[in-house]
């Protein structure tokens, strides 16, 4: 572990450098001053255990060197170090590094070519060739099924809006990228310019509400998303009910995706469908606000494979062979490698396959002709007062 220079008493100027973003001097003095290095977050953090504490690594930050601009983004953003941190203290180092990813991208220092498979696959989401919005009359509801569900499970993107339709008969559509890829890696303006539009323009189409079924999506909207409410379809279906299948008596376990780690009112939903279903729950040792990255968090794949796959071997320590459910598509993909996993919609839908780890599920490339197929499918079935293809 890094011992930092000048620990002691340090001065204001020699500790906290000249940034571009006055954000990011914030966070970087509230780390370095309300940091005790209890270690407690080390300890749970592979990438900490690397770099060293959040007090450390505020106090040796260089935005101009080339280690002050790659380190950030070998973290995960999960936020498990908030959620680890004493209450007294209530620090969230996850918000200093992601100010940090901004800081790099707006000095234009750091070069995401590593990341261009990630930005290459958001930059489709938000094409006029994937993308498709149907709003029928009188609608103020939406279901944004996000990147990932519409390529690798499209008819369960189908049912699912199916289903919805019945409680909101006027329920809209909505194929699009958040661009939340963009947000972690730091391209703020990037990011406030498309997912502004989409706002606005959602908005001027009188609609209120977003139903989401990616908890990413979740985390974007619920933070930006202004006027418009969201909420995810796992908590609309714990309300309403979920479609009529068969119930199977089994044992699984739960993963909770970081991105909503604090959202209690999501993780009681799932585990309500779960239980509807007859299954047993086995909770993991980190599970709701402590929950662990699957890996995928922060893109951090593409730059430290090493650290990344260190949360899967975790989560398979933990599930101990268990089936997992979980209500993130990109996590059922990391985990999938390391331990039998499904979605909950996979279990919502088709129970007995599920269990029994049958349910087809495509993979790239078919997940772009799914995500085409599936758009004209929708174009056909809603009649819509107002339609787009997204081209800005």
């Amino acid at each position: 572990m890094p011992t930092p220079k000048n620990i002691l008493s340090p001065s204001p100027r020699s500790v906290y450098p000249d940034c571009i973003r006055p954000a990011l001097t914030i966070e970087l003095q509230k780390n370095a001053e309300k940091c005790v290095e209890c270690k407690l977050c080390v300890k749970e953090c592979q990438f900490l255990k690397k770099h060293g504490t959040p007090k450390q690594i505020a106090l040796l930050y260089d935005p101009t060197s080339p280690e002050g601009e790659y380190l950030p983004f070998e973290c995960s953003l999960c936020r498990l170090c908030e959620a680890v941190c004493p209450d007294k203290i209530g620090l969230n180092p996850a918000m200093m590094f992601l100010e940090m990813r901004r800081e790099a991208v707006e000095r234009g220092g750091v070069h995401l070519t590593k990341h261009g498979r990630i930005l290459n696959y958001e930059k489709r989401g938000t094409s006029k060739r994937y993308s498709y919005y149907g709003l029928p009359e009188k609608c103020d509801t939406i279901l944004f099924p996000g990147c990932t569900l519409p390529g690798t499970r499209p008819d369960k993107v189908m049912a699912l809006f199916e289903h919805l339709q019945k409680s909101i008969p006027s329920l809209g559509i909505v194929l699009d990228c958040c661009t939340k890829p963009s947000h972690d890696l730091g391209r703020n303006t990037h990011f406030q310019t498309m997912f502004g539009e989409m706002k606005e323009y959602l908005l001027s189409c009188g609609i209120r509400h977003i139903l989401v079924a990616c908890p990413n999506c979740y985390k974007v909207f619920r933070q930006y998303g202004g006027d418009l409410t969201v909420k995810t379809v796992y908590e609309h279906l714990a309300e309403t009910g979920p479609p009529a299948t068969e119930n199977i008596s089994a044992s699984i376990t739960i993963h909770d995706p970081c991105s909503t780690r604090h959202e209690i009112g999501i993780q009681q939903a799932v585990r309500k469908l779960a239980t509807q279903k007859s299954l047993s729950i086995t909770e993991m040792a980190h599970n709701g606000p402590k929950t662990l990255c699957c890996g995928e968090g922060g893109s951090v794949s593409c730059v430290a494979p090493e650290l990344a796959q260190e949360w899967g071997k975790r989560r398979k320590a933990e599930a101990q062979g268990t089936r997992i459910l979980t209500y993130c598509a990109g996590c059922v993909y990391f985990l999938s490698s390391v331990n039998p996993v499904s979605h909950i919609l996979d279990l919502i839908f088709e129970p007995r396959k599920t269990l029994a780890g049958r349910v087809r599920v495509a993979r790239a490339p078919f997940t772009y002709l799914n995500r085409i197929l599936l758009k004209k499918k929708f174009k056909k079935k809603i009649q819509a007062a107002v339609s787009r293809e997204r081209n800005f």
